[in-house]
């Protein structure tokens, strides 16, 4: 006679198992929705699970505050050896680290890798009157606190740093481009909302972040701050062919947590790595304005230590940290 109690029990713990072997990932966005770590979670972790390199679909949790001292902070306290987390990250944040103002430094969590570039733009709302990136430092020329610049960053991040680079090579003093009108927001999005509703003037921050504001006609690009003009966005033009010889890349990327093993950090290195080299991410990176560029494991744990070395440089050329 069958004993149902023992297949009962079989297959429950079949099915966890099978659960098990098929946990979902997380991937925290340590911004509201719609900004450039959403885009990096949200566009990733399908990629992932749509080119079978995981086994279930990624979970993409917005974890705003703080320029990503909040998810920071969160990851380093409860999930620091957490094996199916990700956490967006990028130039903003390694810059907010270097000058100081996340709860720790670099060692405390485990960089990944890095899958692309994002470019820097300065843009305006499509009805304003400035026409060109020339248009806007003749304002500012004229009056540093005449027209309020945003971006996802506060002052001293790689937003604010790009804008000051541009007006530095445009001739302003460092007493007046100190002076200009600075507005943060998390998140390039919710910068541009502002901005067409008449509450900031310009915006500094990645295309990837609003790209779609682009693609819709709502707002224009003064200036790419790229070494070549973007091919998702050829009618924009750089810094560069206007006579303002700075780019301002803000690259992709993602840490897990500074307790994970080895083999899960390693494992995690490989999944990004595979979805890199296929044509589904170069096709999504491209067609969001993104340069394909990969660094993984110890070499992007390396380039990450050396950006914070600049970013601390330059911040203290700025007066931003002493």
């Amino acid at each position: 006679m069958l004993d149902f109690t023992k297949i009962l029990g079989a297959g429950l713990l079949a099915c966890a198992l099978g659960a098990t072997s098929a946990s979902a990932a997380e991937c925290i966005a340590p911004a509201d929705p719609g900004g450039g770590w959403d885009f990096t979670c949200r566009t990733v972790g399908q990629l992932l699970y749509d080119q079978k390199i995981v086994d279930a679909p990624v979970q993409v949790t917005n974890m705003p505050g703080g320029v990503g001292a909040v998810a920071f902070a969160n990851v380093a306290a409860k999930r620091a050896d957490d094996p199916e987390l990700l956490v967006a990250t990028s130039t903003v944040g390694v810059t907010q680290i270097a000058q100081g103002k996340y709860p720790a430094g670099i060692d405390t969590m485990r960089w990944l890798g890095m899958l692309g570039s994002d470019v820097g733009v300065i843009v305006v709302d499509s009805k304003s009157d400035m026409k060109t990136l020339d248009d806007l430092l003749a304002k500012l020329k004229a009056d540093p606190g005449s027209v309020p610049v945003a971006g996802s960053s506060g002052v001293g991040g790689w937003d604010h740093i790009r804008m000051l680079m541009v007006a530095d090579k445009a001739g302003m003093s460092a007493d007046d481009y100190k002076s200009i009108r600075w507005v943060q927001f998390d998140g390039g999005s919710p910068a541009v909302t502002q901005m067409m509703g008449g509450q900031v003037g310009a915006v500094s921050t990645d295309l990837g972040e609003i790209a779609g504001f682009v693609e819709s006609g709502d707002i224009r690009i003064l200036a790419a701050l790229s070494d070549d003009r973007i091919p998702a966005f050829p009618d924009a033009p750089t810094a560069k062919e206007q006579g303002i010889d700075v780019t301002g890349y803000n690259w992709r990327g993602f840490y897990t947590g500074g307790k994970v093993s080895d083999d899960v950090y390693n494992g995690w290195v490989e999944k990004l790595h595979t979805l890199y080299d296929t044509d589904a991410w170069k096709k999504e990176a491209t067609a969001k304005g993104l340069v394909p560029i990969w660094r993984g494991g110890p070499e992007f744990e390396t380039y990450v230590s050396e950006q914070v070395d600049a970013m601390a440089r330059i911040s203290k050329e700025i007066g931003v940290i002493q």
